[in-house]
């Protein structure tokens, strides 16, 4: 009997997980065709509020110092019912430990390639100078201070002037995009690995490779992207780079920093389903 209630709740905690992966793909798909059921839900619980504070607003006119006129209506229904920001999640963690620990190492050049230009890009550029390599072009890149842009695409050979090219490079959530279509690139199986060759020639010897992408069981989710497993990752690794610092960001996403990576952990993805690999190496 004991053990049969021991199977339940397994089998329960089973049916909760795989209830919870399905509600949040039903939750997806409805937000790619532009239906986002929980931000209509906090639209209409900040509805009462709104008309409430606007009653407020015009009571108070009446003995205001200086008048402003009403303008056009322009309700914000939801920012009460949320916190003040998230200070989790795979491009929080990712984007301030590696901004921090290229402003700790301080190296000659630092190239990055397909990062988010409006969050780890934007915060090394606050203090060092930083190269982009992107295949989709980048318009307003000479306003930019600290900033310089080259349109590439990564999957296909390098010229010869980016070999041994910088001594710091950092490729962080691109890398499971390469070779998928969905930033207007060739659909390429073994893309991922095109760009995993192509970041080795760019890098000089004993330079600093930044490089994060999802972890658990390995798949493709056409078209958005792979997920690796850490163990493949640690195989692609092994024979190129010393991995000075491994970091993961679990599924609830909070960050582990600096975490050693056994065997088991390897093999159990760090009890990853989509979590997030944050890599730090040296060229060998």
């Amino acid at each position: 009997m004991y053990r049969q209630r021991i199977r339940l709740v397994i089998i329960s905690r089973k049916e909760r997980s795989s209830m919870k992966q399905f509600l949040l793909r039903v939750y997806s798909f409805l937000v790619l065709f532009g239906i986002d059921p929980l931000k209509m839900l906090h639209t209409v619980k900040g509805l009462p509020f709104y008309f409430r504070d606007l009653r407020i607003l015009k009571r108070q006119k009446a003995s205001a110092v200086k008048q402003f006129p009403l303008g056009i209506p322009y309700p914000c229904l939801e920012e009460r019912l949320m916190e003040s920001g998230s200070a989790k999640g795979h491009y929080f963690h990712q984007d301030l430990l590696v901004a921090r620990r290229i402003y700790q190492n301080q190296p000659n050049l630092h190239v990055d390639v397909g990062s988010r230009v409006d969050g780890f890009v934007a915060h090394v550029a606050s203090f060092r100078p930083i190269v982009i390599l992107d295949i989709r072009p980048l318009s307003n890149e000479k306003s930019i201070s600290n900033l310089r842009f080259i349109q590439a695409d990564l999957t296909a050979p390098i010229e010869d002037k980016f070999v041994d090219y910088c001594d710091s490079l950092s490729c962080l959530h691109a890398l499971e995009h390469f070779g998928l279509g969905r930033y207007g690139d060739s659909v390429n199986y073994d893309g991922y690995m095109l760009g995993l060759n192509n970041f080795w020639k760019i890098l000089k010897q004993g330079g600093k490779f930044y490089v994060s992408v999802p972890i658990g069981p390995q798949r493709i989710e056409f078209n958005a992207h792979r997920v690796f497993s850490v163990s493949f990752l640690l195989e692609c690794f092994s024979d190129k780079y010393h991995i000075d610092q491994f970091s993961f960001v679990d599924d609830r996403g909070d960050l582990y920093e600096n975490i050693p990576i056994t065997d088991a952990d390897a093999e159990n993805n760090f009890g990853c389903v989509y979590g997030c690999g944050i890599f730090e190496m040296t060229k060998k």
